[in-house]
Protein backbone atom coordinates (compact mmCIF):
# COMPACT_ATOMS: atom_id res chain seq x y z
CA UNK A 1 0.00 0.00 0.00
CA UNK A 2 1.21 3.57 1.01
CA UNK A 3 3.83 1.99 3.09
CA UNK A 4 5.78 1.01 0.06
CA UNK A 5 6.92 -1.87 2.03
CA UNK A 6 8.51 -4.27 -0.80
CA UNK A 7 8.57 -7.40 -0.29
CA UNK A 8 12.92 -7.27 -1.48
CA UNK A 9 13.59 -5.37 1.72
CA UNK A 10 14.37 -8.15 3.38
CA UNK A 11 13.42 -6.97 6.37
CA UNK A 12 10.88 -8.71 9.18
CA UNK A 13 10.54 -4.93 10.96
CA UNK A 14 7.96 -2.88 10.04
CA UNK A 15 9.63 0.33 8.00
CA UNK A 16 8.22 3.42 7.89
CA UNK A 17 4.90 3.78 5.52
CA UNK A 18 5.01 5.99 2.41
CA UNK A 19 1.57 8.23 2.53
CA UNK A 20 -0.24 10.73 0.17
CA UNK A 21 -1.68 11.53 3.10
CA UNK A 22 0.58 14.35 4.80
CA UNK A 23 2.72 16.82 3.57
CA UNK A 24 6.44 14.89 4.16
CA UNK A 25 5.22 11.71 2.76
CA UNK A 26 5.96 9.27 5.83
CA UNK A 27 3.37 7.68 8.71
CA UNK A 28 4.78 5.40 11.07
CA UNK A 29 3.07 1.64 11.40
CA UNK A 30 1.27 1.35 14.88
CA UNK A 31 3.50 -1.08 17.25
CA UNK A 32 2.82 -4.63 17.46
CA UNK A 33 3.19 -6.77 20.57
CA UNK A 34 6.06 -8.29 20.85
CA UNK A 35 6.76 -8.89 17.37
CA UNK A 36 7.08 -7.31 14.73
CA UNK A 37 9.24 -4.94 16.00
CA UNK A 38 7.03 -1.67 15.90
CA UNK A 39 10.14 1.01 14.83
CA UNK A 40 12.89 -0.35 12.76
CA UNK A 41 13.98 2.17 9.50
CA UNK A 42 17.07 3.36 7.96
CA UNK A 43 17.92 6.86 6.95
CA UNK A 44 15.56 7.79 3.82
CA UNK A 45 15.58 10.56 1.57
CA UNK A 46 13.26 12.76 2.66
CA UNK A 47 10.16 13.85 0.66
CA UNK A 48 11.38 17.46 0.22
CA UNK A 49 15.00 15.91 -0.72
CA UNK A 50 12.86 13.50 -3.48
CA UNK A 51 10.64 16.31 -4.97
CA UNK A 52 13.75 18.59 -5.57
CA UNK A 53 15.89 15.51 -6.97
CA UNK A 54 12.93 15.09 -9.59
CA UNK A 55 12.15 18.80 -10.14
CA UNK A 56 16.22 19.35 -11.07
CA UNK A 57 17.27 15.93 -12.72
CA UNK A 58 14.04 14.46 -13.85
CA UNK A 59 12.45 18.09 -15.40
CA UNK A 60 9.39 17.67 -13.32
CA UNK A 61 7.57 20.98 -12.79
CA UNK A 62 5.15 19.33 -9.92
CA UNK A 63 5.07 16.09 -8.15
CA UNK A 64 1.90 14.64 -8.47
CA UNK A 65 -0.31 12.62 -5.73
CA UNK A 66 -3.33 11.41 -4.67
CA UNK A 67 -5.55 10.81 -1.87
CA UNK A 68 -8.51 10.05 -1.86
CA UNK A 69 -9.40 10.20 2.03
CA UNK A 70 -7.34 13.61 2.22
CA UNK A 71 -6.75 16.23 -0.34
CA UNK A 72 -7.83 14.43 -3.19
CA UNK A 73 -5.27 15.14 -6.48
CA UNK A 74 -2.40 17.41 -5.53
CA UNK A 75 0.77 19.08 -6.52
CA UNK A 76 4.00 19.22 -5.21
CA UNK A 77 7.12 21.46 -5.53
CA UNK A 78 9.91 22.02 -3.91
CA UNK A 79 12.62 25.02 -3.30
CA UNK A 80 15.92 24.18 -1.95
CA UNK A 81 18.28 27.49 0.12
CA UNK A 82 21.64 26.46 1.15
CA UNK A 83 22.87 28.23 4.06
CA UNK A 84 25.97 26.86 4.00
CA UNK A 85 28.31 23.47 2.76
CA UNK A 86 26.62 21.37 5.42
CA UNK A 87 23.62 23.17 6.52
CA UNK A 88 20.46 23.75 4.49
CA UNK A 89 16.49 24.60 4.28
CA UNK A 90 13.58 23.61 1.83
CA UNK A 91 10.28 24.70 1.33
CA UNK A 92 8.25 22.25 0.29
CA UNK A 93 4.63 23.85 -1.10
CA UNK A 94 1.90 21.98 -1.94
CA UNK A 95 -1.15 22.87 -4.12
CA UNK A 96 -4.74 20.98 -4.16
CA UNK A 97 -5.61 21.02 -8.09
CA UNK A 98 -8.71 19.19 -7.39
CA UNK A 99 -9.98 21.17 -4.98
CA UNK A 100 -8.97 24.22 -7.52
CA UNK A 101 -11.35 22.75 -10.37
CA UNK A 102 -14.32 21.49 -8.33
CA UNK A 103 -14.22 25.37 -6.88
CA UNK A 104 -14.02 26.61 -10.37
CA UNK A 105 -16.75 23.95 -12.10
CA UNK A 106 -19.00 24.04 -9.30
CA UNK A 107 -19.15 28.60 -9.44
CA UNK A 108 -21.47 28.45 -12.18
CA UNK A 109 -19.56 31.07 -13.41
CA UNK A 110 -19.56 31.53 -17.47
CA UNK A 111 -17.15 33.86 -18.85
CA UNK A 112 -17.45 35.17 -21.71
CA UNK A 113 -14.17 36.17 -22.85
CA UNK A 114 -10.52 35.27 -22.18
CA UNK A 115 -9.96 38.15 -19.40
CA UNK A 116 -12.58 36.77 -17.62
CA UNK A 117 -11.46 33.09 -17.86
CA UNK A 118 -8.32 34.90 -16.12
CA UNK A 119 -9.89 36.71 -13.54
CA UNK A 120 -12.49 33.69 -12.43
CA UNK A 121 -8.99 31.77 -12.34
CA UNK A 122 -7.37 34.21 -10.25
CA UNK A 123 -9.92 34.85 -8.32
CA UNK A 124 -10.21 31.12 -7.34
CA UNK A 125 -6.46 30.88 -6.72
CA UNK A 126 -6.36 33.02 -3.80
CA UNK A 127 -8.81 30.70 -2.02
CA UNK A 128 -6.00 30.29 0.90
CA UNK A 129 -7.63 26.56 1.67
CA UNK A 130 -5.44 25.41 -1.94
CA UNK A 131 -2.46 25.60 -0.10
CA UNK A 132 -0.13 23.67 2.49
CA UNK A 133 3.65 24.94 3.03
CA UNK A 134 6.17 22.97 4.57
CA UNK A 135 9.79 23.23 6.00
CA UNK A 136 12.57 21.55 6.48
CA UNK A 137 15.93 21.90 7.68
CA UNK A 138 19.35 19.30 7.74
CA UNK A 139 22.11 20.00 9.43
CA UNK A 140 25.12 18.12 9.17
CA UNK A 141 26.75 18.41 12.79
CA UNK A 142 29.66 15.95 12.07
CA UNK A 143 29.71 13.37 9.46
CA UNK A 144 28.45 10.95 11.37
CA UNK A 145 25.21 13.08 12.65
CA UNK A 146 22.72 14.49 11.07
CA UNK A 147 19.94 16.56 12.57
CA UNK A 148 16.45 17.66 10.53
CA UNK A 149 13.71 19.95 11.98
CA UNK A 150 10.67 19.99 10.13
CA UNK A 151 7.40 21.90 10.28
CA UNK A 152 4.78 21.15 7.70
CA UNK A 153 1.45 23.77 8.11
CA UNK A 154 -1.65 22.54 6.03
CA UNK A 155 -4.38 23.91 4.20
CA UNK A 156 -5.34 27.22 5.66
CA UNK A 157 -8.91 26.71 5.30
CA UNK A 158 -8.86 23.53 7.09
CA UNK A 159 -8.74 22.50 10.75
CA UNK A 160 -5.26 19.76 11.05
CA UNK A 161 -2.81 20.88 12.95
CA UNK A 162 0.64 22.48 11.78
CA UNK A 163 2.87 18.92 12.29
CA UNK A 164 6.41 19.41 14.04
CA UNK A 165 8.94 17.25 13.77
CA UNK A 166 13.04 16.39 15.09
CA UNK A 167 14.78 13.64 14.01
CA UNK A 168 18.60 13.37 14.76
CA UNK A 169 20.52 10.44 12.94
CA UNK A 170 23.77 8.90 14.15
CA UNK A 171 25.86 6.56 12.52
CA UNK A 172 28.08 4.21 14.72
CA UNK A 173 30.67 1.77 13.14
CA UNK A 174 28.33 -1.17 12.64
CA UNK A 175 24.88 0.67 14.05
CA UNK A 176 22.23 3.46 12.87
CA UNK A 177 20.96 5.68 15.53
CA UNK A 178 18.12 7.61 15.61
CA UNK A 179 16.44 9.74 18.25
CA UNK A 180 12.70 11.13 17.49
CA UNK A 181 10.55 13.76 18.44
CA UNK A 182 7.16 14.23 16.65
CA UNK A 183 3.86 16.34 17.48
CA UNK A 184 1.89 15.26 16.52
CA UNK A 185 2.71 11.63 15.54
CA UNK A 186 1.14 9.98 12.42
CA UNK A 187 0.02 6.13 12.60
CA UNK A 188 -1.52 3.75 10.42
CA UNK A 189 -2.99 0.66 11.80
CA UNK A 190 -3.61 -2.79 10.42
CA UNK A 191 -7.00 -1.90 8.87
CA UNK A 192 -5.66 1.04 7.13
CA UNK A 193 -6.77 3.98 9.67
CA UNK A 194 -4.38 7.19 10.46
CA UNK A 195 -4.17 7.72 14.01
CA UNK A 196 -2.51 11.10 15.59
CA UNK A 197 -0.41 11.20 18.87
CA UNK A 198 0.01 14.28 20.56
CA UNK A 199 3.44 13.44 21.29
CA UNK A 200 5.80 10.52 20.81
CA UNK A 201 9.18 10.25 21.54
CA UNK A 202 11.22 6.99 20.04
CA UNK A 203 15.32 6.13 20.50
CA UNK A 204 15.90 3.55 17.90
CA UNK A 205 19.40 1.52 17.66
CA UNK A 206 20.21 -1.16 15.50
CA UNK A 207 23.09 -2.95 14.02
CA UNK A 208 23.50 -2.22 10.12
CA UNK A 209 21.63 -5.00 7.97
CA UNK A 210 23.28 -7.84 6.49
CA UNK A 211 22.80 -10.20 3.76
CA UNK A 212 23.31 -12.93 6.92
CA UNK A 213 24.66 -13.39 10.03
CA UNK A 214 23.35 -12.39 13.34
CA UNK A 215 21.76 -8.51 14.19
CA UNK A 216 19.84 -6.98 17.07
CA UNK A 217 17.05 -4.24 18.01
CA UNK A 218 16.60 -2.13 20.46
CA UNK A 219 13.27 0.64 20.84
CA UNK A 220 12.62 2.90 23.02
CA UNK A 221 9.48 4.52 22.41
CA UNK A 222 6.68 6.83 24.99
CA UNK A 223 3.38 8.06 23.71
CA UNK A 224 2.14 11.53 25.69
CA UNK A 225 -1.84 12.72 25.31
CA UNK A 226 -5.08 10.37 24.09
CA UNK A 227 -4.32 9.72 20.21
CA UNK A 228 -7.02 10.95 17.95
CA UNK A 229 -8.41 9.45 14.64
CA UNK A 230 -6.31 11.62 11.58
CA UNK A 231 -8.45 14.63 10.21
CA UNK A 232 -8.00 13.46 6.98
CA UNK A 233 -9.17 9.97 7.31
CA UNK A 234 -12.73 9.00 6.20
CA UNK A 235 -12.70 5.46 7.58
CA UNK A 236 -14.23 6.36 10.62
CA UNK A 237 -13.77 3.29 12.70
CA UNK A 238 -16.31 2.00 15.30
CA UNK A 239 -13.28 0.76 17.93
CA UNK A 240 -11.16 2.94 20.04
CA UNK A 241 -7.37 3.58 18.76
CA UNK A 242 -5.36 0.64 19.16
CA UNK A 243 -4.08 0.01 22.55
CA UNK A 244 -0.12 0.41 21.78
CA UNK A 245 -1.35 4.03 21.22
CA UNK A 246 -1.93 4.84 24.41
CA UNK A 247 0.03 6.92 26.97
CA UNK A 248 3.27 5.25 28.41
CA UNK A 249 6.66 3.82 27.48
CA UNK A 250 8.34 0.63 26.39
CA UNK A 251 11.00 -1.23 25.48
CA UNK A 252 11.61 -3.48 22.64
CA UNK A 253 14.39 -5.31 21.91
CA UNK A 254 14.85 -8.26 19.16
CA UNK A 255 17.95 -10.71 18.36
CA UNK A 256 17.95 -12.46 15.23
CA UNK A 257 19.87 -14.80 12.53
CA UNK A 258 20.08 -14.78 9.08
CA UNK A 259 21.04 -17.70 6.24
CA UNK A 260 21.29 -17.35 2.50
CA UNK A 261 21.10 -20.33 0.55
CA UNK A 262 21.86 -19.77 -3.39
CA UNK A 263 20.24 -22.79 -5.36
CA UNK A 264 21.64 -21.66 -8.22
CA UNK A 265 22.83 -19.07 -9.74
CA UNK A 266 23.43 -17.54 -13.34
CA UNK A 267 27.40 -18.07 -14.36
CA UNK A 268 26.71 -16.80 -18.20
CA UNK A 269 28.29 -13.77 -19.28
CA UNK A 270 26.58 -10.49 -19.42
CA UNK A 271 26.52 -8.50 -22.57
CA UNK A 272 29.46 -6.38 -23.39
CA UNK A 273 29.93 -2.70 -23.26
CA UNK A 274 25.95 -2.85 -21.87
CA UNK A 275 25.45 -1.69 -18.48
CA UNK A 276 22.71 -3.29 -16.61
CA UNK A 277 19.99 -0.87 -16.18
CA UNK A 278 20.27 -1.79 -12.67
CA UNK A 279 23.11 -3.26 -10.81
CA UNK A 280 21.32 -5.03 -7.73
CA UNK A 281 18.88 -6.83 -10.45
CA UNK A 282 21.51 -8.21 -13.15
CA UNK A 283 22.36 -11.50 -11.80
CA UNK A 284 19.56 -14.17 -12.65
CA UNK A 285 19.62 -16.88 -9.55
CA UNK A 286 17.27 -19.12 -7.33
CA UNK A 287 17.53 -18.37 -3.88
CA UNK A 288 16.22 -18.67 -0.73
CA UNK A 289 17.01 -17.38 3.15
CA UNK A 290 15.33 -17.80 6.53
CA UNK A 291 15.44 -15.59 10.01
CA UNK A 292 14.82 -16.70 13.59
CA UNK A 293 14.67 -14.78 16.33
CA UNK A 294 13.66 -13.92 19.36
CA UNK A 295 11.77 -10.74 20.84
CA UNK A 296 10.99 -8.85 24.24
CA UNK A 297 8.27 -6.08 24.97
CA UNK A 298 8.21 -4.61 28.43
CA UNK A 299 5.65 -1.29 28.70
CA UNK A 300 4.10 0.35 31.53
CA UNK A 301 1.03 2.84 31.54
CA UNK A 302 -2.26 2.50 29.29
CA UNK A 303 -0.24 1.10 26.22
CA UNK A 304 0.56 -2.31 28.63
CA UNK A 305 -3.18 -2.77 28.07
CA UNK A 306 -2.41 -5.19 24.49
CA UNK A 307 0.82 -6.85 25.82
CA UNK A 308 -1.39 -7.58 29.01
CA UNK A 309 -3.50 -9.15 26.39
CA UNK A 310 -1.28 -10.75 24.60
CA UNK A 311 0.21 -12.54 27.86
CA UNK A 312 -3.28 -14.29 28.10
CA UNK A 313 -3.59 -15.91 24.53
CA UNK A 314 0.37 -16.03 23.77
CA UNK A 315 2.38 -19.03 24.84
CA UNK A 316 5.47 -17.25 24.94
CA UNK A 317 6.84 -16.19 28.31
CA UNK A 318 5.14 -13.43 29.98
CA UNK A 319 4.78 -11.42 33.18
CA UNK A 320 2.88 -8.30 34.58
CA UNK A 321 2.83 -6.71 38.06
CA UNK A 322 -0.24 -7.06 40.41
CA UNK A 323 -1.46 -3.77 40.83
CA UNK A 324 0.48 -1.86 37.81
CA UNK A 325 0.04 -1.30 34.60
CA UNK A 326 2.54 -3.23 33.42
CA UNK A 327 3.77 -6.25 31.53
CA UNK A 328 6.41 -8.36 30.00
CA UNK A 329 6.54 -10.75 27.18
CA UNK A 330 8.72 -12.48 25.29
CA UNK A 331 8.14 -14.90 22.27
CA UNK A 332 10.34 -16.05 19.24
CA UNK A 333 9.41 -15.65 15.54
CA UNK A 334 10.46 -16.74 12.01
CA UNK A 335 10.57 -15.78 8.63
CA UNK A 336 11.24 -17.69 4.70
CA UNK A 337 11.81 -16.52 1.93
CA UNK A 338 12.16 -17.61 -1.92
CA UNK A 339 13.74 -15.41 -4.78
CA UNK A 340 13.62 -16.65 -8.37
CA UNK A 341 15.15 -13.84 -11.24
CA UNK A 342 15.52 -14.47 -14.61
CA UNK A 343 16.95 -12.27 -17.06
CA UNK A 344 20.23 -9.58 -16.78
CA UNK A 345 18.34 -6.58 -17.28
CA UNK A 346 20.53 -5.49 -20.03
CA UNK A 347 17.82 -5.98 -23.00
CA UNK A 348 15.66 -3.09 -24.18
CA UNK A 349 12.41 -6.18 -23.93
CA UNK A 350 11.44 -8.52 -21.31
CA UNK A 351 14.99 -9.21 -20.28
CA UNK A 352 14.29 -9.05 -16.15
CA UNK A 353 11.58 -11.49 -14.45
CA UNK A 354 11.96 -11.81 -10.98
CA UNK A 355 9.28 -13.52 -8.01
CA UNK A 356 9.38 -13.29 -4.30
CA UNK A 357 7.87 -14.99 -1.79
CA UNK A 358 8.08 -14.66 2.12
CA UNK A 359 6.23 -16.40 4.72
CA UNK A 360 6.33 -15.01 8.19
CA UNK A 361 5.61 -16.56 11.46
CA UNK A 362 5.19 -13.63 14.41
CA UNK A 363 4.94 -16.06 17.26
CA UNK A 364 6.56 -19.10 17.97
CA UNK A 365 4.98 -20.30 20.75
CA UNK A 366 1.23 -20.11 19.31
CA UNK A 367 2.91 -21.94 16.28
CA UNK A 368 4.15 -24.64 18.25
CA UNK A 369 1.25 -24.58 20.18
CA UNK A 370 -1.12 -24.98 17.11
CA UNK A 371 1.22 -27.20 15.15
CA UNK A 372 1.29 -29.86 18.57
CA UNK A 373 -2.93 -29.68 19.27
CA UNK A 374 -3.32 -30.68 14.97
CA UNK A 375 -0.16 -33.24 15.33
CA UNK A 376 -2.21 -34.90 18.67
CA UNK A 377 -5.73 -34.87 16.90
CA UNK A 378 -3.90 -36.50 13.61
CA UNK A 379 -2.36 -39.04 15.46
CA UNK A 380 -5.64 -40.03 17.78
CA UNK A 381 -7.94 -39.82 13.89
CA UNK A 382 -9.58 -36.78 14.77
CA UNK A 383 -10.23 -34.03 12.57
CA UNK A 384 -8.17 -30.82 13.59
CA UNK A 385 -10.54 -27.86 14.32
CA UNK A 386 -9.97 -24.98 12.48
CA UNK A 387 -9.04 -22.24 14.94
CA UNK A 388 -5.55 -24.61 15.28
CA UNK A 389 -4.89 -24.92 11.39
CA UNK A 390 -5.79 -21.15 11.03
CA UNK A 391 -2.91 -20.55 14.01
CA UNK A 392 0.13 -22.05 12.36
CA UNK A 393 -0.99 -20.56 9.10
CA UNK A 394 1.91 -17.81 8.39
CA UNK A 395 1.43 -14.28 6.90
CA UNK A 396 2.20 -14.47 3.17
CA UNK A 397 3.89 -11.49 0.84
CA UNK A 398 4.45 -12.12 -2.63
CA UNK A 399 6.04 -9.68 -4.82
CA UNK A 400 6.62 -9.80 -9.17
CA UNK A 401 8.48 -7.83 -10.92
CA UNK A 402 8.61 -7.50 -14.99
CA UNK A 403 10.25 -5.58 -17.97
CA UNK A 404 7.93 -4.03 -20.01
CA UNK A 405 10.87 -1.96 -22.21
CA UNK A 406 13.86 -0.39 -21.76
CA UNK A 407 14.26 0.86 -17.99
CA UNK A 408 10.80 0.67 -17.38
CA UNK A 409 9.51 -2.27 -15.23
CA UNK A 410 5.65 -3.47 -13.92
CA UNK A 411 5.30 -4.43 -10.21
CA UNK A 412 2.52 -5.91 -7.58
CA UNK A 413 2.82 -6.35 -3.93
CA UNK A 414 0.69 -8.10 -2.40
CA UNK A 415 -0.39 -10.13 0.99
CA UNK A 416 -2.42 -13.37 0.69
CA UNK A 417 -4.30 -13.67 3.60
CA UNK A 418 -6.00 -17.65 4.66
CA UNK A 419 -9.38 -16.76 6.32
CA UNK A 420 -10.31 -20.85 7.40
CA UNK A 421 -13.92 -19.88 8.53
CA UNK A 422 -14.78 -18.64 5.00
CA UNK A 423 -15.75 -21.85 3.27
CA UNK A 424 -16.67 -20.11 -0.02
CA UNK A 425 -13.23 -18.32 -1.16
CA UNK A 426 -10.74 -19.22 2.11
CA UNK A 427 -7.64 -17.58 0.45
CA UNK A 428 -7.72 -14.21 -0.67
CA UNK A 429 -5.31 -11.17 -1.32
CA UNK A 430 -4.63 -8.18 1.07
CA UNK A 431 -3.75 -4.90 0.05
CA UNK A 432 -2.22 -5.19 -3.36
CA UNK A 433 0.01 -2.65 -4.71
CA UNK A 434 0.56 -1.78 -8.56
CA UNK A 435 3.55 0.07 -9.51
CA UNK A 436 5.62 1.26 -12.53
CA UNK A 437 9.63 1.73 -11.96
CA UNK A 438 12.02 3.65 -14.32
CA UNK A 439 15.43 2.73 -13.24
CA UNK A 440 17.81 5.72 -13.75
CA UNK A 441 21.15 3.37 -15.39
CA UNK A 442 23.80 6.31 -14.82
CA UNK A 443 23.02 5.70 -10.89
CA UNK A 444 23.48 2.17 -10.71
CA UNK A 445 20.72 1.52 -8.80
CA UNK A 446 18.04 4.16 -8.35
CA UNK A 447 14.66 4.16 -9.39
CA UNK A 448 11.90 6.41 -9.87
CA UNK A 449 8.80 4.44 -8.68
CA UNK A 450 4.99 5.14 -9.21
CA UNK A 451 2.58 3.27 -6.95
CA UNK A 452 -1.26 2.89 -6.52
CA UNK A 453 -3.15 1.37 -4.09
CA UNK A 454 -6.63 0.49 -5.27
CA UNK A 455 -7.97 -0.71 -1.35
CA UNK A 456 -6.57 2.92 0.37
CA UNK A 457 -7.53 4.92 -3.13
CA UNK A 458 -3.93 6.40 -2.70
CA UNK A 459 -1.33 7.38 -4.87
CA UNK A 460 2.16 8.65 -5.07
CA UNK A 461 5.66 8.91 -7.14
CA UNK A 462 8.70 8.48 -4.97
CA UNK A 463 12.62 7.80 -5.59
CA UNK A 464 14.31 4.45 -4.09
CA UNK A 465 18.06 3.92 -3.71
CA UNK A 466 20.05 1.00 -3.52
CA UNK A 467 16.79 -1.20 -3.08
CA UNK A 468 15.23 -4.30 -5.61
Amino acid sequence: MKKLRWAMDGSFWELDMSTAMTADGLARPVPGDPIPLGVSRGTRLSRAKQIHFMQRFMFLPFVPSYSAASDGFALHRALTIPFSQNWFGTLLGQFNFQKFMSSVTGSGEKPNSVSSWLQTIGRHLQNHSLYALGFSSELMLTPDDTLLLSLDSYTFGDNKKPRKKAILHHKFPNHNLTVEAVSPGLFVDNSGNYWDVPLSLAIDMASLASDSGASYHLCMHHNTGSPTQFQGDDHQTIHGPPATLLPGFSIKSAFSFKQNFDFWRSKAPKLKLVQPYDLFLSNPHISASGIIGAALTASVGDCSVRSQDNCQESNGFSFQASGVKSAFLADLFASVSFTAQHGNYQRLFLDLTRFHARLDFPSGSRFVAGATQVAQNLLNSQRPCLEDIQTICPNASLSLQQQIAGPFLFRVDSGVTVDLENQDWPVRVDDPVFALEYSMQVLGSAKAVAWYSPKHREFMIELRFFET
